[in-house]
């Protein structure tokens, strides 16, 4: 009788504060009452009489989050889903908590406190407390040791766990805030043995109420619970042009956004796309708002440590940012506003105990990189320059290892600090983090980078690196050009149509002879199709959510068609940039004959997922210019047949004659 009446209780209150949260009008709260936390044999509360926010001191997720008295985050659990116990694991817990198989709800960090089987329980506590600090902040702290055990409950892991590292999540919240900071703290110890991170993000479900998505200026609008979208990938977008992203309400006339106020701890620098937000595919449909910081995604990124290596990573502090305004369009302007103030305080000064230099330890690098360039010119455009680990051999868990460089497109193992410089060639790089790195610059209508490899960063001592001289390689003289080379296939034919699943499958309509590029006639933005891929034949062929067009194609020629003044001598090299990739080959023939083959090309799925742009890098073809002759020639790039997602996306092409 005593545990039905513990029940009925529960699930009164539980639906009492559902009712609330819904029904509950925004009040007028102070922004001037002083920060409490208190606790309770589960949970950490922290409240500002602004938010109020509950902490699992069990798992670290954030179980609920309250703006004004309204309750933010989806409160409904799936019917597979029971809450684990203090000190259980999910070895043994046959309802452990998976976020793919259970749907899991409110906020949560993929890879959270939640030890293997056998590990110990996690370790909660307060690491600031408002009682030392006049009711300034709190912070409070959910740990778990792994002991070389495997933790977290994240996408790929099993009940014994998936990543061997010790773990730390912690919650901030300030006075008169209104929002919640959260960040996670990675130490994977030298006696730790060789690991690797499946998909790693903060993930937050929201409300019903939470009605319109905002993730960039392209993907604004209102997207309601009954509004089915098959296709989740079409809602990807840039992480470094969007720092604050997130839903509103249109009903409550509230938001809730999260937001970046550094790139440093995000992986793939500033080319990475990644998914910002979207709704979920179970029943419950909950909007999600998502701050990945490894995916594997357009290319995706790495964190393998290895065996004896002593590594450590803060992936934050990020902002949890709620508001509240007439509509959508000034919530998520006001989200955007915010996140250029976040921006000016970081570093953040609060931040203790992990390993996150403040302001004093970081630095400012400077330069001028100075174009040297025939055809470019002197000037830039959209210059962008960044210091980042050097490249690395990345370790494996296979037997024999495969060996695999990973550079910045791919870490997310270490901190990346870009910023865009001037049309002169001036940059500055600001709170850098002290360390030893490779620069990186790449420039609109530059193809290649400008690396320059050893750049030490010592703790609060400035960098000027002075004027570097950047030559862009060629191979001759250039013969003609295809394309903006701007890691992205934007300018080409039907480019803005990239989020239409179909697209793939119109190319057959849209091209039926396929593309016969004229150089000095055609124009790329007309005559040239973003996606290289295999010619559909199908009436029948469609694209199927998260596989794209799988249905096979035949082999599609892209012919160049160019004249010769005479006939030329010594050797021609074809340059491509490539940004998407699908297709493992690609042959090339030059009037006819053979001029070479690309093969081995690195997949990223950007075509299956409908994108713009993945992986960037250059490959080329040399070939004896004698297959060149007076007056027209044709040199014809054909992707093999076989499924419709296995092409390639150029983001350039340039032809050379070096004689």
């Amino acid at each position: 009788m005593d545990i039905t009446r513990s029940i009925l209780f529960r699930g009164i209150i539980f639906l009492s504060l559902i009712f609330i949260s819904l029904f509950a009008p925004l009040a007028t709260y102070s922004d001037n009452t002083p920060v409490t936390v208190k606790e309770d044999a589960e949970t950490f509360t922290l409240d500002n009489g602004i938010v109020t926010a509950r902490v699992s001191k069990v798992t670290g997720d954030l179980v609920s989050l309250r703006y004004k008295n309204v309750e933010m985050l989806a409160t409904t659990l799936l019917p597979d889903f029971k809450p684990v116990a203090q000190g259980d694991s999910p070895a043994n817990n046959p309802n452990w908590r998976n976020p793919s198989i259970t749907g899991h709800q409110h906020g949560y960090w993929s890879h959270d406190a939640m030890g293997a089987k056998g590990s110990a329980p996690a370790l909660p506590s307060i690491t600031i407390d408002p009682k030392s600090n006049g009711g300034e902040r709190a912070e409070v702290s959910v740990r778990a040791i792994s002991n070389g055990r495997k933790m977290g409950t994240g996408p790929g892991s099993t009940p014994e766990g998936q990543f061997v590292s010790d773990i730390e999540i912690r919650y901030t919240l300030g006075r008169g805030e209104p929002g919640i900071y959260t960040y996670c703290f990675f130490e994977h110890k030298p006696e730790y043995s060789l690991t690797e991170l499946g998909e790693a993000r903060f993930c937050a479900k929201l409300a019903p109420f939470f009605d319109w998505m905002s993730v960039d200026a392209r993907r604004d609008f209102l997207y309601p619970k009954d509004l089915h979208v098959g296709d989740k990938y079409i809602y990807t977008a840039l992480q470094s042009a969007n720092p604050a992203f997130g839903w509103s309400s249109t009903t409550k006339n509230v938001g809730l956004f999260i937001i970046n106020p550094s790139m440093e701890y995000l992986s793939g620098g500033p080319t990475k796309v990644e998914f910002l937000g979207h709704r979920d595919t179970n029943a419950e449909a909950a909007g999600c708002v998502l701050n990945y910081w490894r995916s594997s995604h357009y290319g995706g990124a790495e964190v393998n440590v290895a065996a004896g290596e002593e590594w450590k990573k803060v992936v934050g502090p990020f902002f949890i940012y709620m508001n509240a305004g007439a509509n959508h369009t000034e919530i998520y302007a006001d989200a955007r506003t915010r996140a250029a103030i976040e921006a000016r305080k970081w570093p953040y000064s609060w931040v203790k105990g992990v390993d996150y230099p403040l302001d004093a330890k970081r630095t400012t690098v400077k330069g001028q990189l100075v174009l040297n360039d025939p055809i470019t010119g002197k000037k830039f455009t959209n210059l962008m320059v960044g210091l980042t680990a050097p490249a690395y051999v990345s370790p494996r868990l296979q037997n024999p290892p495969v060996p695999v460089i990973t550079d910045w497109q791919r870490d997310g193992k270490f901190y990346q600090f870009w910023n865009g410089g001037k049309a002169d060639g001036s940059f500055e790089l600001t709170k850098v983090r002290p360390g030893h790195y490779t620069l990186h610059a790449m420039a609109d209508g530059v193809l290649g980078e400008y690396i320059v490899k050893d750049v030490v960063v010592e703790a609060g001592k400035p960098l000027n690196l002075g004027k570097m001289t950047w030559t862009p390689l060629r191979h001759g003289r250039q013969l003609w050009d295809i394309g903006i080379p701007n890691r992205s296939s934007s300018e080409f034919y039907g480019a803005e149509k990239h989020d239409d699943p179909e697209i793939s499958i119109e190319y057959a309509t849209l091209f039926p002879q396929d593309v016969n590029y004229t150089i000095g006639k055609s124009d790329f933005r007309k005559d040239w199709f973003f996606q290289h891929v295999p010619h559909n034949e199908n009436p029948a062929a469609k694209s199927t959510p998260f596989f794209g067009v799988s249905s096979p194609g035949r082999a599609t020629p892209f012919t160049v068609i160019f004249n010769m003044p005479s006939a030329p001598k010594g050797k021609a090299t074809l340059r491509l940039a490539i940004c998407g990739t699908g297709s493992r080959t690609l042959e090339v023939s030059v009037n006819g004959k053979p001029a070479g083959k690309i093969d081995k090309l690195t997949g990223d799925g950007v075509i299956t997922r409908h994108g713009l742009q993945g992986l960037w890098y250059e490959r080329e073809i040399a070939f004896d210019a004698g297959l060149m002759q007076a007056g027209t020639n044709k040199l014809v790039l054909s992707v093999p047949a076989g499924p419709i997602n296995n092409g390639i996306m150029y983001d350039y092409l340039r032809l050379e004659l070096e004689e």
